[in-house]
């Protein structure tokens, strides 16, 4: 498996980006975010689960349709998934806000394929 193969499986499948940082750690290679990032994605998805699980599900529910839908550009579904959450927490963006903008991006016509 390729690391942004790894990276999506673990984002769609909402295992701990923790481990993911431990296993790109062996494999040696970069990724789109740097480790720090990383976890503090994990920390961030932690809250909003804890704090607005009807976000974090809707979240979840969009990113998974983005991808039933494959309007192209699919490796960058998880990595634009982590930067949104990021902005919940990281730049103070209210959730519902973040979720509505995320939503949006359903509708977005452009297609590369």
């Amino acid at each position: 498996m390729s690391l942004i193969e790894i990276f999506t499986d673990h984002v769609l499948n909402r295992k701990s980006l923790k481990e993911y940082v431990e296993i790109r750690k062996r494999l040696n290679e970069r990724g789109e975010f740097n480790d720090q990032t990383l976890i503090q994605a994990e920390d961030d998805l932690q809250r909003l689960k804890k704090e607005d699980k009807k976000i974090y599900e809707k979240m979840y529910a969009t990113l998974d349709e983005m991808c039933q839908q494959d309007m192209g550009h699919t490796v960058e579904y998880p990595i634009n998934f982590i930067r949104e959450i990021l902005k919940i927490y990281q730049k103070g963006i209210p959730a519902k806000k973040v979720y509505e903008e995320y939503e949006r991006g359903l509708t977005h016509h452009i297609n590369d394929r």
